[in-house]
């Protein structure tokens, strides 16, 4: 989030100092057995990908088509008793190939051998030690993450799992300080500890709910040798009535490279304004989203995930040099109507002035249809299903013309 100057941070500070908490977490800790857990998640993803005019590049790979189960074991200690509780946190992470050939292949599933096909199975396994001071929490290990300039991504199978040490502190009811220090990235279809080379990415930030229906937040990073990055959010609700609001969401980034530049050209301001009004099960979305700088956007070294924007969707994230972008959106959540757990939801978005080579013409487009279910209660409860299509189409030569379809079953078991 962007660095808003301190004092404000400090008058948030002061404006909470009256709010504090009389127990803390610690205090309340049950013990390292009695507050720990046990819990399996399963994903099934079926993911294809019809390149209508040929693969990204034009390349001759036109279709891409795979199909794999992951599993994951995520186990997660409470804390000792006392001043300073001590914890762990383990997972096991493994995806299984149920379709993908080689002349199919490519949607980001797999890890690919030696041979050039798709790997049939993978594990990754890791873990983090804890250690909790009152409502403040060191970890460091193997985590996943959710930063806005430091975000692990999970559209695939399995997620990102970065290495480093994070604090998270909500001493103040209402705010929360982060920050962090992480030194390896492994992406979602691979099992190496750092795919991507990542030197050390350091990061900080602060969010703070002024009241129930307004909150802010900034963070910063510094991703050595590729670029520094800030980030700010305002979140405003409205309450109009019982079951009608709107709500206001702007969120921005200001990127800025750094040393070496190993992720090329990056700096960049973007931001997006989306206003949102909701009656009953019904929201109607309105979204903006604008580019300028020297480049694009630029993520990914810090996080498939990092990019905390209104016209990041499911395709393309509208982010290209000097881009504008628009985005109208519907959501249907069919409890209202008998059905709960049955929810639809269906954006179109649109962007323009795209600066390829000094030309400003090109343009792009992204139809989005989803569709969830989630079981309510029984035996499978919790377990779901969601289909997604994206129908993407550009021009200029700015990227291929592409469908993509994704099935979706998840299933989450808490064991302990």
């Amino acid at each position: 989030m962007q660095v808003m100057k301190w004092s404000v941070i400090a008058l948030a500070v002061a404006a909470g100092t009256t709010q504090m908490a009389v127990a803390s977490s610690q205090s309340e800790s049950k013990g390292f057995v009695e507050d720990s857990s046990f819990k399996i998640f399963n994903r099934v993803l079926y993911m294809n990908r019809d390149y209508r005019t040929g693969g990204p590049q034009r390349n001759a790979q036109s279709y891409r088509e795979e199909t794999g189960l992951g599993i994951r074991l995520l186990a997660e200690s409470g804390f000792t008793q006392g001043t300073v509780g001590v914890g762990v946190d383990a997972h096991s992470l493994t995806s299984i190939k149920i379709d993908g050939g080689r002349g199919h292949r490519g949607s980001g599933l797999f890890d690919v051998t030696d041979n050039g096909h798709s790997d049939d199975t993978q594990t990754e396994v890791g873990g983090a030690v804890k250690f909790r001071i009152s409502d403040t929490v060191l970890k460091y290990g193997n985590q996943m993450t959710a930063s806005p300039v430091f975000s692990t991504d999970d559209s695939r199978i399995l997620p990102e799992v970065a290495t480093g040490t994070l604090i998270t502190s909500n001493e103040i009811e209402g705010l929360e300080l982060t920050a962090g220090r992480f030194t390896a990235l492994s992406s979602q279809a691979s099992s190496d500890r750092d795919t991507f080379g990542l030197k050390s990415a350091n990061i900080v930030g602060a969010s703070y709910s002024f009241t129930d229906n307004f909150s802010g937040a900034i963070h910063a990073s510094d991703v050595e040798d590729h670029f520094k990055k800030t980030y700010v959010n305002l979140n405003y609700n409205l309450p109009l009535s019982e079951d009608q609001a709107l709500n206001f969401d702007f969120n921005g980034y200001k990127t800025k490279g750094d040393g070496q530049e190993l992720s090329g050209e990056a700096d960049n301001k973007i931001w997006s304004l989306a206003a949102a009004y909701s009656m009953g099960g019904h929201k109607f979305t309105v979204g903006h989203q604008r580019s300028s700088g020297d480049a694009g956007y630029v993520y990914g070294v810090d996080g498939g995930g990092t990019i905390w924007l209104n016209n990041s969707v499911q395709y393309s994230d509208f982010n290209y040099k000097d881009e504008r972008s628009w985005q109208v959106r519907y959501d249907l959540n069919m409890a209202q109507y008998g059905v709960p757990g049955l929810s639809f939801m269906t954006r179109y978005t649109i962007g323009d002035n795209i600066d390829l080579a000094g030309d400003s013409s090109a343009e792009e487009r992204e139809l989005d249809i989803e569709a969830k279910y989630v079981i309510q209660d029984g035996a499978a409860k919790d377990l779901s299903f969601r289909v997604r299509n994206a129908f993407y189409r550009a021009d200029n030569d700015l990227d291929g013309d592409l469908n993509d379809f994704r099935l979706i079953v998840e299933y989450p078991l808490s064991v302990l």
